[in-house]
């Protein structure tokens, strides 16, 4: 089966079989002088007299490094066999994610370089590889200056050591390295769109060059129960699209078999073929799940079906590993534990979750909204980094049926002025405008929490300790109205500029955060703090509850799942465990609804 070819693949939804993994121990150094360069260490890397495991940042227990201190340069090499067995096979070279900027060389040569810390990039090495050499050195050098706030960073701290709502930095290699075999002319990439209008499948795929002619792309889609259609295209140029009716694959009541939802997350492999004359086939297997995300002024509909969104915020942080998840494994657990605890779906905080997570998302029926880390100021620089790394995340993320919703900037940060500044509200409209350019099929919150400049549906951060404010705030239309004008969530007005919040619907996406209270001497920070489990779980159904009970909300997004370092207002701890019983969290999460 396609889908468990792919499964621990970096990229799930964009595999190719042959496949090198480069994951495990590099030569490492910190470059604190910044004399690499001119010492040429990419030429000769013999001053890389440490060594880390890839894919940890150096500031991890797990990398073997573990320095959280301030680094701004840092170097990686690994030096391994890459023999070419046909004289038509191009080696590509993919990293998952380098924060920040990465510039890239192989034996001595340079062969690309890559700005944004939290998106993919690939790199053609063929013609880099020096002939006479048995084995072959792949040499990285990162700058990620420690306190850039042009810098799209998330919730990584400038300081030495975490304080407030911040954690230790992840710099350098934080996802997977790896190689492919490939045709010079390869699959560059695949788009799916679902028509659920005229049931087929929409498919744009794109080519690292032109196609010689007599190209073909075959596509061949596997289902667990049913037959589906193929279709075989001929080539022209660099690009090949079309439709693949499902039309006569299915009977109108048995939809469920086959469409996406949380309740049945069908999902549908696919396997690409690119066959060029005289030269090696390229493959691809990727995967589709066909769903539609469509807003009421009162819900979100998947499909057509109403859905209540029980949503968690999830920073997809590890005390050992930071952003880097400590094993495969740990990803496919964190979406096992969010739907233990009765959510139906994930609020990726600041963070571009790893494809890995969103695999498991995909095939065990999570939802997600898709969110970008943000800079901590509003510049010229600092927006092009920000609009770039989002163009890229929104690409490569696009297919992933889990994801309902994007969320370009949260809270103002990066925007920090945009209730007033009109340049920083055309910044939001920007975003929100560039994102329905890439992707078009899902909702787009331009500005989550407060502050909304345009955004299709209206989010509100609420950490009130009273759950009767929520009665008296959102308890209808007439409420919100007033609340609008008399309620200031982190001193904010709720809309700006000329957003238009009629006909959209409306969701808490931040709320609870209820926590134990600290230790005398304890480093922590919460919204509100209980001594005892029967509190603690008093206190999260209470404020639950009053959500649930308020008919035309949308959904909530409770802060947070886990703890991360001195934000300890998570359900489960650092270690994912939870605090109170998960049966009572279960129970209260799932509501009456």
């Amino acid at each position: 089966m396609i889908l468990d070819d792919v499964s621990s693949a970096p990229n799930p939804q964009f595999a190719r079989p042959d496949r090198l993994d480069l994951t495990g121990p590099w030569r490492f150094a910190f470059d604190d002088d910044d004399r690499g360069l001119r010492e040429r260490w990419f030429a000769d890397p013999t001053p890389l007299d440490r060594t880390i495991t890839v894919p940890y940042p150096p500031e991890s227990r797990l990398s073997g490094i573990h320095e959280t201190g301030h680094h701004r340069v840092f170097w990686y090499a690994r030096t391994i066999a890459l023999p070419l067995d046909d004289a038509h096979e191009h080696l590509v070279l993919n990293f998952g994610a380098v924060d920040f900027a990465a510039t890239v060389w192989v034996d001595g040569a340079f062969v690309g370089a890559h700005e944004g810390g939290h998106t993919p990039f690939a790199l053609d090495i063929t013609d880099a590889l020096d002939a006479s050499l048995a084995e072959h050195t792949i040499v990285v050098r990162v700058v990620d200056d420690p306190v850039d706030d042009e810098q799209p960073r998330g919730k990584q701290d400038w300081r030495p050591d975490p304080h407030v709502i911040w954690y230790h930095r992840t710099s350098g290699i934080w996802q997977p390295v790896w190689i492919e075999r490939t045709p010079a002319v390869r699959i560059l990439s695949v788009r799916w769109r679902f028509d659920r209008a005229h049931w087929r499948l929409d498919y744009e795929v794109q080519l690292s060059a032109r196609a010689v002619a007599g190209t073909s792309l075959r596509i061949a889609l596997e289902h667990p129960t049913r037959t589906l259609p193929g279709v075989t295209a001929e080539v022209v140029g660099n690009r090949v699209s079309g439709q693949i009716s499902l039309a006569t694959s299915f009977e109108p009541m048995n939809w469920d078999e086959l469409v996406w939802s949380p309740e049945h997350p069908n999902l549908i492999g696919a396997q690409l073929t690119l066959t060029a004359p005289d030269a090696p086939d390229d493959v691809v297997l990727s995967y589709v799940g066909l769903r539609t995300v469509e807003l009421t002024p009162y819900r979100v509909r998947i499909n057509g079906k109403p859905v209540f969104l029980r949503f968690v915020l999830n920073q997809g942080y590890w005390p050992e590993s930071q952003l880097t998840a400590p094993s495969p494994e740990a990803l496919k657990r964190e979406v096992e534990l969010i739907l233990e605890l009765g959510f139906n779906g994930a609020r990726n905080h600041q963070k571009v979750e790893d494809p890995r997570f969103l695999y498991w998302a995909d095939r065990l029926g999570l939802l997600l909204w898709g969110e970008m880390p943000a800079a901590f100021t509003h510049t010229d620089r600092a927006i092009a980094r920000h609009a770039q790394e989002w163009r890229e995340a929104v690409i490569r993320d696009r297919n992933h049926p889990s994801i309902i919703a994007w969320v370009p900037f949260n809270e103002s940060w990066g925007v920090s002025e945009v209730g007033d500044a009109v340049g920083q509200q055309h910044a939001v409209s920007a975003a929100y405008h560039a994102t329905y350019q890439l992707d078009g099929t899902r909702p787009v919150i331009g500005n989550d929490g407060w502050e909304q400049v345009a955004g299709d549906i209206l989010t509100i951060h609420d950490y009130t300790w009273d759950p009767d404010d929520f009665s008296t705030r959102y308890a209808s239309h007439d409420a919100l109205e007033v609340t609008n004008e008399t309620y200031f969530p982190g001193n904010r007005r709720i809309e700006v500029g000329n957003y238009q919040r009629v006909n959209k619907p409306v969701i808490i996406s931040e709320y609870g955060g209820v926590s134990y209270a600290p230790a005398s001497g304890d480093t922590w920070f919460g919204y509100g703090t209980v001594r005892s489990d029967e509190e603690y779980l008093a206190q999260y159904e209470a404020l639950t509850r009053r959500l649930h009970d308020l008919p035309w909300l949308a959904g909530y997004c409770y802060t947070q799942l886990t703890d991360t370092e001195q934000e300890t207002n998570g359900l489960l701890t650092e270690a994912r465990e939870p605090k109170v019983d998960i049966s009572e969290l279960r129970r209260i999460t799932t509501g009456p609804r």
